[in-house]
């Protein structure tokens, strides 16, 4: 068993940039794929980045693709989203996520086994 807290979300505005933390529990962290998710109100759930157990391989959704950044120190047990260049649409809480099957489905839900509560990232126009 994992537990995951995300920290970092606020209120920022279009062009502005947000660093979110994803502060894991337990000794297993490093073993673990690592992924983000957002929802906006009205919305479903979306993938937004993953990478794997060392960070040396990642995915990102088409939408953030070249604006975000995920990353993770292993040392700390934490992984990272840099967010940059934020849209409107960017607007949702954030969620982080660890999946310790290493599942191929990177970018579906279904492969996390542990989620955080979240936080809220809201990007004023």
């Amino acid at each position: 068993q994992v537990q995951l807290v995300e920290s970092g979300g606020g209120v920022v505005q279009a062009g502005g940039s947000l660093r979110l933390s994803c502060a894991a529990s337990g000794r297993l962290f490093s073993s673990y794929a690592m992924g983000w998710f957002r929802q906006a109100p009205g919305k479903e759930r979306e993938f937004v980045a993953h990478c794997n157990w060392s960070g040396g391989r990642t995915t990102y959704a088409d939408s953030v693709k070249g604006r975000f950044t995920i990353s993770r120190d292993n040392d700390k047990n934490t992984v990272y989203l840099q967010m940059n260049n934020l849209k409107p649409e960017d607007t949702g809480l954030y969620a982080c996520a660890a999946d310790k099957d290493w599942d191929l489905r990177v970018e579906s839900a279904a492969a996390y086994d542990y989620w955080g509560q979240g936080t809220q990232v809201t990007v004023s126009s």
